[in-house]
């Protein structure tokens, strides 16, 4: 049985918020826009991860609250970890390979420019970029179909969509 992997970078954050760390930054406009609009397009088109794993950051944890009320997810299937928050391919990886063998399907939340280099990774084909040469937007939805081993990862993805807010004007 194969596995599905959703790879969600967080939407737009708010660079002018007057918070004192990173982490901490809240989603400007935009992003409360953006993030409900791909939640909505996964329920139009009954796309459920069966798991998600988010980073703590509150734009990610805000992204996803805005998607689980368009999912209605059930909350014991919704993890916080510290380790996705700005996390490199390396590490994305090993967290990929640590994710039990019975979950078929599951959602990660984070950040670039890990996100970017684990699309790369994954992919058994060149991933198509924006006009603008940029891969994960914010608020962008990378759906993959992989193999049956969470460990068995590298280039081995077939990229089933990219979901991008600004195209789906």
């Amino acid at each position: 049985m194969s596995r599905e992997l959703f790879i969600l970078r967080h939407a737009k954050s708010d660079w002018g918020s007057d918070v004192s760390q990173d982490q901490l930054r809240p989603l400007n406009k935009r992003g409360r826009r953006d993030a409900p609009r791909i939640g909505a397009w996964l329920r139009e088109h009954y796309l459920y991860p069966g798991w998600i794993y988010c980073s703590t950051a509150v734009r990610a944890r805000e992204t996803l609250d805005a998607i689980e009320k368009e999912l209605q997810l059930p909350h014991e299937r919704i993890v916080y970890a510290e380790m996705l928050y700005l996390a490199s391919v390396s590490t994305l990886l090993a967290f990929l390979r640590g994710i039990p063998v019975e979950q078929n399907s599951v959602m990660l939340v984070g950040h670039n420019p890990g996100l970017d280099d684990l699309v790369n990774h994954l992919s058994s084909e060149k991933v198509p970029l924006t006009d603008s040469g940029k891969l994960m937007t914010t608020a962008c939805l990378v759906r993959f179909k992989l193999p049956d081993d969470w460990k068995e990862l590298a280039g081995k993805g077939e990229l089933m969509q990219i979901i991008r807010p600004a195209e789906l004007d």
